[in-house]
């Protein structure tokens, strides 16, 4: 049987835990919670959550000596899930406060634009701009659960994977390689957030698969018996 994957999810004293840690293991995660950066080692995936201002989600990573062991695992290509705020600050700055965010994606998080209310509380439809693992068994135009007056304005489009509108529509997911963010909160969003994040669980887990097949095809010379340097 294969072994539960690995889940960190990064503790920086800006999101409720509770919440998203229980769903993670809904749907078959082994969840640790990492403070600090030895406990980022060994897990299969990090998950960025997030609630209130960008400014002081920065100053608490900062903090916790945080920022660059984050950086550094999305710029070696590693799973890595944001969520609200924890999306927000994947780009290079938020509107909210003037803040530098991490960099990781390109553009900025800015207000909501012409909306009836901020912030943007309760349910709301998430459109599919692309089809995409991360949504699989999700039906187009589900509803999710919001809580936010900002959401990130991609310099790229190609990574946008949906829009909601709340006045005008803004970018509600994305993906690029295995960096996904999402701006509504699936560990509160029933049963179709449950599928996403079970999505997201199992795309971790074909990562891992395939990191592993290459590990063993890198450890094997596949020619005339030879044995790989590696071995005894």
């Amino acid at each position: 049987m294969n072994a539960a994957v690995r889940v960190a999810v990064l503790d920086y004293g800006a999101a409720n835990m509770v919440s998203i840690t229980k769903a993670l293991a809904a749907v078959g995660a082994e969840v640790s919670v990492a403070t600090e950066p030895s406990e980022m080692t060994g897990v299969d995936a990090i998950v960025v959550p997030g609630v209130g201002a960008a400014g002081s989600a920065m100053d608490h990573l900062r903090e916790r000596s945080l920022l660059e062991p984050l950086r550094d695992w999305v710029r070696a290509g590693r799973p890595c899930l944001g969520i609200c705020l924890g999306f927000q600050v994947l780009f290079d700055g938020s509107d909210e406060g003037d803040v530098e965010t991490l960099g990781l994606l390109a553009g900025r998080t800015v207000e909501l634009a012409d909306a009836p209310t901020l912030p943007h509380i309760g349910w709301n439809s998430v459109d599919l701009t692309r089809q995409h693992a991360l949504f699989d068994g999700v039906a187009d135009g589900a509803h999710f659960y919001f809580v936010h007056s900002f959401a990130p304005a991609p310099a790229d489009e190609s990574i946008v994977l949906a829009r909601t509108t709340h006045g005008r529509p803004f970018v509600s997911a994305v993906a690029r390689g295995s960096l996904y963010g999402l701006q509504f909160h699936p560990e509160k969003s029933s049963e179709a957030g449950l599928r996403v994040l079970s999505n997201f669980v199992g795309l971790v887990a074909a990562a891992r698969a395939a990191s592993a097949g290459s590990a063993a095809s890198a450890g094997c010379s596949g020619g005339d018996g030879a044995v790989s340097a590696g071995a005894a």
